[in-house]
């Protein structure tokens, strides 16, 4: 069957679910999408292995060439969940509207991949004197597991990697840390006409969250670093659950939230300044509190500036290498050995978002970008 024109290579992909979330009922394997690009990959001459990370999570190693060095292309193959309702067509479905093509994971990040297998599809004919390597990973969007579990085996990749994380086609070379944690608050449940036959979770837990606020500012005023776009630390408190119907005191709530540190703090001393905080509101309410991370922190990301892979991509695409506020799996790859930048067609700024878009206008440049740095890396 021959290899399937790029855009119906992104349908396809789009039309594949594979949402990655802290919510059990909205988790999904990613198996089937990376199967695919195993498939279209395999087309092309690359060896290929699916390894198995957790039940229906996996990551996909494709490998043309080999030798040491040479360059690895990454990306995530899960998205994030979406609100269909909120879409003004189909998520799943790909969609063009005027200058760009819409749908989840069109831009964070299933985008990229296509486009690598474009820029890739000129080139196989020739020889290569060092290895060219497609990963596609699971569960960035929520543990980074399959990152993490690399990084663990500690098995060599290439001399450089690039990320296809939206960045505008701007080079990125530094990012902020990730800690995603809950808090779990155990009240007392009770008849909500006498409010002494419990102890409610719901408000304990409003406390718990301005204490969340309240570090929150006090971070913001003590650290920032102006080589950000968001020069601060942030705290996201993202989604709440508790309690069950109107008549009855909360009897559990609990709630998960994202922290965003600058490099150089640390996250085991902002988890003991919570816990600080939070020690004495469960004295005043009569409840448990039980806190912690949800995943292991992702640590903040900086590639030197004057690395060849920076210098390299500043001269391809124009821009300086800069920073973003968001994290992603470079860290793990830098641990491999590996040369890291985040580099890649899309916009944060639709990311997570409903109507989703990838602009028509980047994709030949990021093909012919791909194409050089491939050339320069491998041929």
């Amino acid at each position: 069957m021959p290899l399937p024109p790029l855009k119906e290579q992104l349908a396809t992909l789009i039309a594949t679910p594979s949402v990655s979330c802290t919510q059990p009922h909205w988790d999904q394997s990613n198996r089937a999408v990376v199967e695919l690009l195993a498939s279209w990959l395999g087309d092309l001459g690359f060896a290929c292995e699916i390894q198995e990370v957790l039940p229906g999570k996996c990551n996909m190693l494709a490998t043309l060439g080999s030798g040491p060095g040479g360059l690895v292309l990454a990306g995530h193959s899960d998205t994030v969940p979406f609100d269909a309702g909120l879409w003004q067509s189909d998520p799943l479905r790909l969609s063009e509207q005027g200058d760009r093509w819409v749908g989840l994971g069109v831009c964070d990040m299933k985008g990229f991949f296509p486009l690598v297998i474009e820029a890739v599809r000129g080139l196989v004919d020739r020889p290569f004197r060092q290895p060219l390597l497609v990963l596609a990973t699971c569960d960035e969007e929520s543990s980074m597991i399959g990152a993490r579990t690399l990084a663990e085996a500690g098995r060599p990749l290439g001399r450089a990697a690039v990320i296809g994380e939206p960045t505008g086609l701007k080079p990125v070379r530094l990012h902020k840390g990730v800690m995603m944690e809950r808090i779990d608050i155990l009240g007392q449940s009770g008849h909500s006409s006498d409010p002494s036959l419990g102890h409610s979770a719901l408000e304990a837990m409003q406390d718990a969250m301005g204490a969340l606020r309240e570090l929150r500012a006090q971070w913001q005023s003590e650290f920032n670093n102006p080589q950000f776009g968001v020069p601060q630390p942030t705290l996201n408190l993202g989604c709440i659950h508790g309690g069950d119907n109107p008549n009855r005191i909360c009897g559990q709530c609990s709630l998960e939230f994202d922290l965003r540190p600058l490099p150089g703090m640390d996250p085991e001393q902002l988890r003991a300044a919570i816990r600080g905080k939070l020690q004495p509101l469960a004295e005043r309410h009569r409840v448990q509190i039980d806190y912690g991370p949800l995943f292991p922190s992702v640590p903040p990301f900086e590639q030197g500036a004057d690395s060849e892979l920076v210098r390299i991509a500043e001269r391809l695409t124009g821009h300086a290498a800069q920073s973003v506020a968001f994290g992603t799996e470079a860290p793990y790859l830098q641990q491999l050995g590996c040369e890291t930048l985040i580099l890649g067609p899309g916009d944060i700024a639709c990311a997570h978002q409903p109507g989703e878009y990838l602009e028509l206008a980047r994709i030949e440049p990021t093909v012919t970008l791909l194409r050089q740095l491939i050339q320069h890396y491998c041929l």
